[in-house]
């Protein structure tokens, strides 16, 4: 009950604009502002007690309690590190940013790639602090955690040996920035030793909340040096690597001074004359802060004797920074993997670029329910979330040349990290996009069955299922309506993901679900109507008042369907009859009359035919993924959500739900729904409680 209530108090939140840009939702509920001023009011430093300086913030394994590698380790705060700390010196520069006993070097390449768009930067590290102006020892950040803006609050406690940063820092030893943003980001996911390795594209992403694709350098497109021009220009992200054939490579460096199993982030792409031709260039750093490039176009090369003066002073090429440039073509044998992370429209400011349009929907795999795997599965593949797109209009100037509408699909999975510590692996993930069949266009009420999916092929797809954070693949279709049905490879693997979508054009997008409706067939009997044999019985087992309470239908029901090997069941309780009467005692006497237990007795006739039609293995329970089914034939059409309750409540361990629990979970519907009805009486779909009138209901 109190996840449901989280639950649906995070989608009014979120339906308030809590958690988009601007509206950032304070993490661990912790507000900035109000700590801050509590300890300049008591002229105290803060201390984070949700991360706090102690060895589970440092790791679980390799940095854990009793690693060698954090003996010694002792945290500080700057000002306890230098005399004259500073937040940030001359604005934040990928030069700030060294890598430390942390491989996170995916983390660092995208921090150095943050620091070219000053717009970003300030997003995720808001203005106006300093170690000299209203200094408390405490910082904030804002970092897009799966589909969110969270403001993350830390102390400057760091890590340190030696009287030395342990992990992320600056070369120049009084600025502290990039370590404060580490440890962030550390939070959020649990702790430093979940950053240890990783792809620059989720770091790009949670700075920016952009959607990440992938280029393979071996497979790169005739105009993929277009693409990293245009992408720069547009203030995206971009960072490269070098396949490692085996762990000994992790980390080692080429004879030309590449490292291998290394994130770079890629900060540049110009076009030098040479000789009358033309030469392109890119530009990459490297986030060590040092080992560079020693190829052609490496810094101080002979190449660069031939470019013309103007061209090389501008492209700044003999710094020692770990900063480097080389030709395109060196890049494309050199590197393995290019990542680009294209920016959602309200993180670009200019109006003079083009922007992507975007739409995203939050979505669980629950398992019985809606974790259906992928279309390998065939009985349980529908159930999976659906997610329709409309496509009307092709792209301006395709690169290809041909006609289409381009869009990118990302599918992220939440909380991979955070989960490491506790041994749990990612789920592996992909998703199908199907054709829309001309009598379902332009719904988006229904869920499209086995009659649909399994009948056609998709007509695109992830590239493959893998166990890694995010799925994202660019595709061209035809202008027409199509379904995105995101799945896990196997059925019955629990998660939460997001699921986005950018497209160069205009695109409809919205969630497919069916609508709650209701479909109750009520028996109009008279007492005339019954029945004499069944008057017979029913005055034999209701004893001397002719009534029957809730205390002897347990004992007529369990008689019942002991009687019967065809259904399983653990026997009606107390509380199941308890509804049923409330449900059918229509005088208020709190027992059931002759009339009315004729009622219950065809009502449970007809819930039995539908159990057995529905228990198509014979094993004498409802298979939880065919649940729906069944509650539509006795009458009630259900959402995902409410679907996902009954799951959670009445299945057992092998996710069957037998004859007791089905009956329970009619009954229990039936009568919510006369309520809600009763209270609506202006047919609005809505209803209000005050606090008295919801716990009456709750508890009846």
């Amino acid at each position: 009950m109190a996840s449901i209530a989280a639950q649906l108090a995070r989608r009014n939140a979120q339906a308030e604009g809590l958690g988009k840009k601007g509206n950032a939702i304070p993490f661990n509920k912790q507000d900035f502002q109000t700590l801050q001023f509590s300890c300049l009011q008591n002229k105290t430093l803060f201390c984070d007690d949700t991360f706090p300086a102690e060895p589970a913030s440092l790791g679980y394994n390799e940095l854990g309690r009793y690693s060698t590698k954090t003996r010694g380790v002792e945290w500080k705060r700057p000002t306890e590190l230098c005399s004259n700390p500073q937040f940030i010196i001359d604005g934040a520069t990928r030069t700030d940013i060294c890598q430390g006993a942390l491989g996170d070097c995916w983390l660092l390449a995208a921090i150095a790639s943050l620091t070219l768009n000053k717009d970003i930067l300030a997003r995720v590290i808001p203005p106006g602090q300093s170690f000299q102006e209203s200094y408390a020892g405490i910082f904030h950040f804002q970092l897009w955690q799966y589909g969110e803006w969270v403001d993350v609050v830390i102390d400057d406690r760091l890590p340190t040996r030696n009287g030395e940063l342990l992990f992320l820092h600056s070369a120049e030893g009084s600025e502290f920035w990039s370590a404060l943003l580490e440890k962030a980001y550390a939070k959020v996911n649990g702790c430093y030793e979940a950053l240890s390795g990783g792809s620059a594209t989720e770091g790009f992403e949670d700075f920016t909340g952009g959607i990440s694709e992938m280029y393979e350098l071996r497979k790169a497109p005739p105009y993929l040096f277009k693409i990293i021009q245009k992408a720069l220009g547009l203030g995206s992200l971009l960072g490269c690597s070098i396949d490692i054939t085996s762990s000994y490579e992790t980390e080692a460096v080429t004879s030309q001074k590449l490292v291998k199993g290394h994130a770079y982030s890629i900060t540049g792409a110009e076009e030098v004359h040479v000789h009358g031709r033309v030469v392109q260039l890119v530009r990459i750093r490297n986030p060590w802060g040092q080992v560079e490039w020693t190829g052609p176009w490496s810094d101080n090369s002979s190449e660069w004797n031939s470019v013309r003066p103007e061209e090389k002073e501008k492209l700044d090429f003999c710094a020692e920074d770990g900063e480097f440039w080389m030709a395109y073509s060196d890049f494309v044998k050199q590197y393995s993997r290019l990542e680009i992370c294209n920016l959602t429209p309200d993180t670009l400011n200019s109006d003079s670029v083009a922007r992507w349009n975007y739409c995203q929907f939050e979505g669980i795999w629950m398992v019985g329910s809606t974790a259906g795997g992928c279309r390998n599965n065939q009985a349980t593949f529908c159930s999976n979330p659906q997610f329709a797109i409309i496509l009307e209009h092709v792209d301006d100037d395709p690169h290809d040349g041909e006609d289409g509408c381009t869009f990118l699909v990302g599918l992220m999975q939440k909380d991979g990290r955070k989960e490491r510590k506790f041994g749990r692996d990612l789920n592996t993930i992909g998703f199908a996009i199907y054709k829309i069949p001309d009598e379902y266009k332009g719904r988006t009420n229904v869920l499209l069955g086995p009659d649909v999916l399994l009948r056609q092929r998709a007509v695109a797809m992830s590239n493959t299922f893998i166990n890694l954070r995010e799925v994202c693949n660019r595709f061209k279709l035809p202008p027409g309506e199509y379904v995105i049905v995101p799945s896990t490879f196997e059925p019955h693997k629990k998660g939460n993901f997001v699921l986005r979508v950018f497209s160069e054009k205009q695109a409809t997008t919205s969630h497919m679900d069916e609508d709650i409706k209701t479909d109750i067939k009520e028996h109009d009997i008279a007492e005339n109507d019954v029945d004499p044999h069944f008057r017979h019985l029913f005055m034999k087992i209701s004893g001397d008042d002719s009534e029957v309470s809730p205390f002897e239908l347990v004992q007529i029901l369990n008689r019942v369907v002991s009687n019967r090997a065809d259904i399983k069941t653990d026997g009606f309780n107390l509380d199941t009859c308890r509804h049923i009467v409330s449900l059918f005692d229509k005088d208020g006497n709190g027992k059931l009359g002759l009339i009315e237990f004729h009622v219950l007795w065809l009502k449970l006739q007809k819930y039995l035919e539908i159990f057995k039609k529905f228990d198509t293995d014979n094993s004498g329970t409802i298979s939880s993924h065919e649940i729906r089914g069944a509650l539509n034939a006795g009458g009630f059409q259900v959402n995902n959500t409410v679907l996902q309750v009954i799951v959670s409540r009445y299945a057992d361990a092998e996710y069957g739900i037998d004859f007791d629990c089905f009956v329970d979970c009619m009954i229990r519907l039936e009568m919510l729904y006369n309520m809600f009805k009763t209270i609506d009486k202006k047919d609005t779909g809505k209803i209000e409680l005050d606090l008295s009138q919801w716990l009456c209901l709750a508890l009846h």
